[in-house]
């Protein structure tokens, strides 16, 4: 009997799978899809384990029926792996690769043709993952499903969905979440000390737990207890959040929302205080060179959501574990006025206007250099020039991208290979790209393919060197506790 059942099973889960792959590999074109574009969208769902839709990024939502459908295969696919005792982590259907992540009550998938490693799509699943709880804690998942396993999770969601179409946008490119680090503001140092001195809460405010001063989503300073540091996960959510439509349209002058930050406790709600002391404001320089790409971006994903990511001027963030929301109003409101009364304010956005905060790979003259990334692992935050020709375009920018996430794969073992490496190193028709990791930094360096292998490490040591030369600029460095 138990012969028969195995075969059974086995045979379900075949027909799940094959019913899968024919409705996921035929993916729809979006608006805004360049012309002739080898990158369809990736697409994205998620689902409760009783089978209930919560989020799709394809158009047309979760009610369709082709929709409903799809996600019913999923939820049944999995089933079958559960009952087996098994997990589900991916299928493969021709050059889609359909990715799982089950965090029960919730599961997480997602479809790509990109060619990037089972651990990008992973790690984009875990993101989407800790912006649901970020909006519903684990423990008040944990409540609701235990009351009722059919539990519509859009009700407790709704409005939500601009935070996962965005965040989904900033996966797409964003380095810095690739690498589980910041990506923090070019400036000079003495600017940054500036902010950070003026940011630090007086003893006798015992609630504050961080407070972050943010410009087009990167960090200029953060100021934290001596005992707390923050996760960049936690950041990232952060940064997504304070950039969806209904904070940055509000005509509040702040905004009080209540906010779980899932790697500092995962159960629970802390406050974040909100408020853009320069909205929209010096930034014009940055936005005119790239709005267009963001915007073809994040198209891919939904449209509507596009100019959103680029209009936030600066931003200040304020986190509190307590309640007392006047008394954090009024010194925030105080701070935002010390670093108006010292010009700090205006330096940041002078900075914006000239193009300083941004620096192109000619500024290291180094022959055949195209573009680099580089990580520093004690400051645990990345450093990276513009992408200019032929990566202003944005599919070849995706193919780089694409690239950089398959070295850093390798480099690090995160799809089971048998070792890490310390060295990674890919030649295509387009490009040279070497991955290089040592003890104080992660480097990956693309060049021109016709430059033989030993200039990739010496252009490795020279970006190398650059950096240290420049990193009080580059890098958050020494940023006072409290």
């Amino acid at each position: 009997m138990g012969i028969v059942n195995a075969a059974t099973d086995e045979a379900s889960k075949k027909s799940l799978r094959d019913q899968l792959r024919r409705t996921l590999s035929h993916r729809p074109s979006r608006p805004g899809q360049p012309p002739g574009s080898r990158y369809l969208p990736r697409e994205y769902f998620i689902l409760t384990d009783a089978g209930k839709p919560v989020f799709t990024s394809r158009p047309g939502g979760e009610d369709s029926e082709n929709m409903t459908s799809t996600i019913g295969i999923m939820q049944a696919l999995i089933s079958v792996f559960i009952d087996d005792g098994d997990k589900i982590r991916c299928i493969n259907a021709g050059s889609t690769r359909i990715t799982f992540v089950l965090r029960s009550p919730l599961y997480y998938v997602c479809a790509s043709s990109w060619g990037e490693p089972e651990s990008v799509a992973r790690s984009h699943l875990e993101y989407l993952h800790l912006q649901i709880l970020s909006i519903v804690t684990a423990a008040q998942l944990r409540r609701v499903f235990e009351r009722r396993t059919n539990f519509d999770l859009r009700r407790l969601l709704n409005g939500a969905e601009t935070f996962l179409t965005s965040l989904l946008a900033r996966l797409e490119f964003d380095l810095a979440m690739g690498t589980s680090s910041l990506h923090c503001l070019r400036l000079e140092a003495g600017i940054r000390k500036h902010a950070a001195e003026a940011l630090v809460p007086p003893s006798k405010m015992k609630d504050i737990l961080y407070v972050v001063l943010v410009a087009r989503g990167r960090v200029i300073t953060l100021v934290r207890p001596r005992k707390h540091s923050i996760h960049p996960a936690d950041i990232h959510i952060l940064l997504n959040t304070i950039h969806a439509p209904s904070i940055l349209n509000s005509p509040a002058s702040a905004s009080w929302i209540p906010v779980c930050l899932p790697k500092f406790n995962p159960s629970g709600f802390v406050n974040a205080y909100i408020s853009f002391p320069r909205k929209d404001d010096g930034l014009e320089a940055e936005q005119q060179t790239s709005s267009e790409d963001l915007a073809n971006s994040v198209t891919t994903v939904k449209p509507r959501y596009a100019h959103h990511a680029l209009d936030s001027g600066i931003g200040l963030i304020c986190i509190s574990g307590g309640g007392d929301f006047e008394t954090i109003r009024a010194w925030c409101d105080s701070a935002t006025e010390r670093m108006e009364n010292d010009g700090t304010l205006d330096l940041i956005a002078s900075a914006f206007r000239s193009g300083w905060t941004e620096y192109s790979v000619a500024e290291l003259g180094i022959p055949g250099l195209r573009h680099f990334l580089y990580k520093s692992r004690a400051q645990v935050q990345i450093t990276c020039p513009t992408f200019e020709d032929p990566y202003d375009n944005i599919d070849e920018r995706r193919r780089l991208t694409t690239l950089y996430q398959i070295i850093h794969d390798a480099i690090h073992a995160k799809s089971g290979q048998e070792a890490t490496l310390k060295l990674q190193y890919i030649r295509s028709e387009k490009e040279s790209v070497m991955g290089w990791i040592t003890q104080p930094f992660e480097l990956y360096v693309t060049l021109s393919p016709r430059l033989p292998k030993s200039a990739a490490v010496g252009a490795a040591n020279a970006v190398a060197r650059w950096v240290k030369k420049e990193e009080s600029r580059l890098f958050l460095r020494d940023a006072p506790v409290f």
